[in-house]
Protein backbone atom coordinates (compact mmCIF):
# COMPACT_ATOMS: atom_id res chain seq x y z
CA UNK A 1 0.00 0.00 0.00
CA UNK A 2 1.43 3.39 -0.97
CA UNK A 3 1.00 6.67 0.88
CA UNK A 4 0.78 8.60 -2.39
CA UNK A 5 -2.68 10.04 -3.08
CA UNK A 6 -4.82 8.60 -5.87
CA UNK A 7 -4.61 10.84 -8.92
CA UNK A 8 -7.88 12.05 -10.45
CA UNK A 9 -8.78 13.57 -13.83
CA UNK A 10 -12.07 15.51 -13.83
CA UNK A 11 -13.92 15.97 -17.13
CA UNK A 12 -16.95 18.28 -17.24
CA UNK A 13 -17.99 21.05 -19.62
CA UNK A 14 -19.17 23.25 -16.72
CA UNK A 15 -16.38 25.26 -15.12
CA UNK A 16 -18.36 25.54 -11.90
CA UNK A 17 -18.45 21.75 -11.53
CA UNK A 18 -14.77 21.38 -12.38
CA UNK A 19 -13.71 24.04 -9.89
CA UNK A 20 -16.19 23.17 -7.13
CA UNK A 21 -15.91 19.39 -7.19
CA UNK A 22 -12.18 19.61 -7.82
CA UNK A 23 -11.69 21.74 -4.72
CA UNK A 24 -13.72 19.31 -2.60
CA UNK A 25 -11.76 16.31 -3.86
CA UNK A 26 -8.44 18.05 -3.22
CA UNK A 27 -9.40 18.42 0.45
CA UNK A 28 -9.11 14.64 0.80
CA UNK A 29 -5.68 13.42 1.88
CA UNK A 30 -5.85 10.32 -0.33
CA UNK A 31 -7.12 12.01 -3.53
CA UNK A 32 -5.47 14.60 -5.78
CA UNK A 33 -6.82 16.34 -8.88
CA UNK A 34 -4.02 16.23 -11.43
CA UNK A 35 -5.96 17.62 -14.37
CA UNK A 36 -9.30 18.80 -15.73
CA UNK A 37 -10.89 18.88 -19.17
CA UNK A 38 -13.99 20.48 -20.68
CA UNK A 39 -14.76 18.09 -23.54
CA UNK A 40 -14.58 14.46 -24.62
CA UNK A 41 -11.67 15.10 -26.99
CA UNK A 42 -9.71 17.09 -24.41
CA UNK A 43 -10.52 14.57 -21.70
CA UNK A 44 -9.16 11.62 -23.68
CA UNK A 45 -6.03 13.59 -24.56
CA UNK A 46 -5.49 14.56 -20.92
CA UNK A 47 -5.97 10.96 -19.82
CA UNK A 48 -3.31 9.78 -22.26
CA UNK A 49 -0.97 12.52 -21.04
CA UNK A 50 -1.54 12.09 -17.29
CA UNK A 51 -2.54 8.43 -16.86
CA UNK A 52 -4.48 9.10 -13.62
CA UNK A 53 -5.75 6.42 -11.26
CA UNK A 54 -9.35 7.65 -11.63
CA UNK A 55 -11.29 9.51 -14.32
CA UNK A 56 -14.52 11.25 -13.30
CA UNK A 57 -16.49 12.31 -16.36
CA UNK A 58 -19.75 14.11 -16.99
CA UNK A 59 -22.24 12.20 -19.16
CA UNK A 60 -23.36 14.95 -21.55
CA UNK A 61 -20.83 17.23 -23.25
CA UNK A 62 -20.79 19.35 -26.37
CA UNK A 63 -18.69 16.98 -28.50
CA UNK A 64 -20.03 13.65 -27.29
CA UNK A 65 -20.77 11.80 -24.07
CA UNK A 66 -18.91 10.55 -21.05
CA UNK A 67 -19.57 7.05 -22.35
CA UNK A 68 -17.26 7.87 -25.28
CA UNK A 69 -14.58 8.65 -22.70
CA UNK A 70 -15.30 5.46 -20.76
CA UNK A 71 -15.19 3.19 -23.81
CA UNK A 72 -12.01 4.74 -25.18
CA UNK A 73 -10.13 4.72 -21.88
CA UNK A 74 -11.34 1.24 -20.91
CA UNK A 75 -9.97 -0.18 -24.17
CA UNK A 76 -6.58 1.27 -23.29
CA UNK A 77 -6.50 0.35 -19.60
CA UNK A 78 -8.57 -2.15 -17.61
CA UNK A 79 -7.14 -0.97 -14.28
CA UNK A 80 -8.15 2.71 -14.34
CA UNK A 81 -11.21 3.74 -12.31
CA UNK A 82 -13.96 5.31 -14.41
CA UNK A 83 -16.79 7.24 -12.74
CA UNK A 84 -19.72 8.72 -14.67
CA UNK A 85 -21.29 11.83 -13.13
CA UNK A 86 -24.62 13.02 -14.53
CA UNK A 87 -27.80 15.01 -14.00
CA UNK A 88 -29.73 12.34 -15.96
CA UNK A 89 -29.62 9.36 -13.60
CA UNK A 90 -32.28 7.10 -15.12
CA UNK A 91 -32.20 3.33 -15.60
CA UNK A 92 -31.10 3.62 -19.22
CA UNK A 93 -28.10 5.75 -18.31
CA UNK A 94 -27.12 3.41 -15.47
CA UNK A 95 -27.12 0.33 -17.70
CA UNK A 96 -25.38 2.18 -20.54
CA UNK A 97 -22.58 3.26 -18.19
CA UNK A 98 -22.22 -0.25 -16.82
CA UNK A 99 -22.11 -1.78 -20.31
CA UNK A 100 -19.54 0.79 -21.47
CA UNK A 101 -17.12 -0.32 -18.74
CA UNK A 102 -17.60 2.30 -16.03
CA UNK A 103 -16.62 1.53 -12.45
CA UNK A 104 -19.28 3.72 -10.91
CA UNK A 105 -22.22 6.02 -11.64
CA UNK A 106 -23.25 9.01 -9.51
CA UNK A 107 -26.04 11.54 -9.99
CA UNK A 108 -25.10 15.22 -9.71
CA UNK A 109 -27.77 15.58 -7.05
CA UNK A 110 -25.79 13.22 -4.79
CA UNK A 111 -23.59 14.69 -2.05
CA UNK A 112 -19.91 15.18 -2.86
CA UNK A 113 -19.10 12.47 -0.32
CA UNK A 114 -20.80 9.97 -2.64
CA UNK A 115 -18.57 11.04 -5.54
CA UNK A 116 -15.48 10.69 -3.34
CA UNK A 117 -16.58 7.28 -2.06
CA UNK A 118 -17.21 6.08 -5.61
CA UNK A 119 -13.84 7.41 -6.81
CA UNK A 120 -12.07 5.44 -4.07
CA UNK A 121 -14.00 2.30 -4.98
CA UNK A 122 -13.21 2.80 -8.68
CA UNK A 123 -9.48 2.97 -8.00
CA UNK A 124 -9.50 -0.26 -5.98
CA UNK A 125 -12.10 -2.24 -7.96
CA UNK A 126 -12.32 -0.70 -11.46
CA UNK A 127 -14.35 -3.58 -12.89
CA UNK A 128 -16.92 -3.80 -10.08
CA UNK A 129 -19.70 -1.38 -11.05
CA UNK A 130 -21.36 0.53 -8.21
CA UNK A 131 -24.37 2.84 -8.29
CA UNK A 132 -26.82 3.77 -5.56
CA UNK A 133 -29.76 3.19 -7.93
CA UNK A 134 -28.52 -0.07 -9.47
CA UNK A 135 -30.60 -2.45 -7.36
CA UNK A 136 -33.82 -0.59 -8.16
CA UNK A 137 -32.91 -0.45 -11.85
CA UNK A 138 -32.21 -4.19 -11.91
CA UNK A 139 -35.51 -4.93 -10.21
CA UNK A 140 -37.37 -2.80 -12.74
CA UNK A 141 -35.55 -4.51 -15.60
CA UNK A 142 -36.47 -7.95 -14.26
CA UNK A 143 -40.11 -6.92 -13.83
CA UNK A 144 -40.23 -5.57 -17.36
CA UNK A 145 -40.59 -1.93 -16.34
CA UNK A 146 -37.17 -0.88 -17.60
CA UNK A 147 -36.67 0.79 -20.96
CA UNK A 148 -33.09 -0.47 -21.33
CA UNK A 149 -32.18 -1.39 -24.90
CA UNK A 150 -30.87 -4.88 -25.59
CA UNK A 151 -27.46 -5.26 -27.24
CA UNK A 152 -29.13 -6.03 -30.59
CA UNK A 153 -31.42 -3.02 -30.28
CA UNK A 154 -28.40 -0.84 -29.58
CA UNK A 155 -26.74 -2.20 -32.75
CA UNK A 156 -29.86 -1.28 -34.71
CA UNK A 157 -29.94 2.18 -33.10
CA UNK A 158 -26.35 2.88 -34.20
CA UNK A 159 -27.24 2.00 -37.79
CA UNK A 160 -30.39 4.11 -37.62
CA UNK A 161 -28.10 6.99 -36.64
CA UNK A 162 -26.10 6.38 -39.81
CA UNK A 163 -29.27 6.91 -41.85
CA UNK A 164 -29.81 3.30 -42.94
CA UNK A 165 -33.32 1.98 -43.60
CA UNK A 166 -34.72 -1.28 -42.24
CA UNK A 167 -33.64 -3.34 -45.25
CA UNK A 168 -30.07 -2.04 -45.14
CA UNK A 169 -29.84 -2.51 -41.37
CA UNK A 170 -31.13 -6.09 -41.72
CA UNK A 171 -28.53 -6.83 -44.39
CA UNK A 172 -25.72 -5.52 -42.16
CA UNK A 173 -26.87 -7.47 -39.11
CA UNK A 174 -28.00 -10.60 -41.01
CA UNK A 175 -31.61 -10.09 -39.97
CA UNK A 176 -34.79 -10.24 -42.01
CA UNK A 177 -36.40 -6.91 -42.81
CA UNK A 178 -39.46 -7.80 -40.71
CA UNK A 179 -37.28 -8.67 -37.70
CA UNK A 180 -35.38 -5.43 -38.13
CA UNK A 181 -38.63 -3.46 -38.25
CA UNK A 182 -39.69 -5.16 -35.02
CA UNK A 183 -36.44 -4.07 -33.38
CA UNK A 184 -36.94 -0.51 -34.62
CA UNK A 185 -40.52 -0.42 -33.31
CA UNK A 186 -39.30 -1.68 -29.92
CA UNK A 187 -36.58 0.99 -29.84
CA UNK A 188 -39.15 3.70 -30.58
CA UNK A 189 -41.42 2.33 -27.83
CA UNK A 190 -38.62 2.21 -25.23
CA UNK A 191 -37.40 5.70 -26.08
CA UNK A 192 -40.91 7.13 -26.22
CA UNK A 193 -40.39 8.20 -29.83
CA UNK A 194 -42.77 8.33 -32.77
CA UNK A 195 -40.10 8.33 -35.47
CA UNK A 196 -36.39 8.04 -36.21
CA UNK A 197 -35.59 11.70 -35.53
CA UNK A 198 -37.22 11.66 -32.11
CA UNK A 199 -35.51 8.37 -31.22
CA UNK A 200 -32.08 9.73 -32.15
CA UNK A 201 -32.58 12.97 -30.23
CA UNK A 202 -33.64 11.03 -27.13
CA UNK A 203 -30.77 8.57 -27.53
CA UNK A 204 -28.29 11.44 -27.69
CA UNK A 205 -29.84 13.14 -24.68
CA UNK A 206 -29.51 10.06 -22.47
CA UNK A 207 -26.04 9.17 -23.66
CA UNK A 208 -26.70 6.18 -25.95
CA UNK A 209 -25.33 8.05 -28.96
CA UNK A 210 -22.67 10.70 -29.30
CA UNK A 211 -22.65 12.44 -32.69
CA UNK A 212 -25.41 11.42 -35.07
CA UNK A 213 -24.25 11.01 -38.63
CA UNK A 214 -26.23 12.71 -41.41
CA UNK A 215 -28.58 10.39 -43.26
CA UNK A 216 -27.00 8.45 -46.11
CA UNK A 217 -27.95 9.76 -49.52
Amino acid sequence: MTDSPLTVLLIDDHELIRDGLGAVIDLEDDLQIVGTAASVEEGIARYQELRPDVVITDLQMQDGTGLDVVRTVRKQDDKVGLVVLTMHAGDEQIFAAMQAGASGFVGKDAPSTEVIKTARHAAVSPKAFVCAGLVGAMMRRQSGESTALTEREHDVLLLLAEGLNAAAIGAKLYLSESTTKSHIARIYQKLGAANRAQALVTAMRIGLLSIVQPPAR
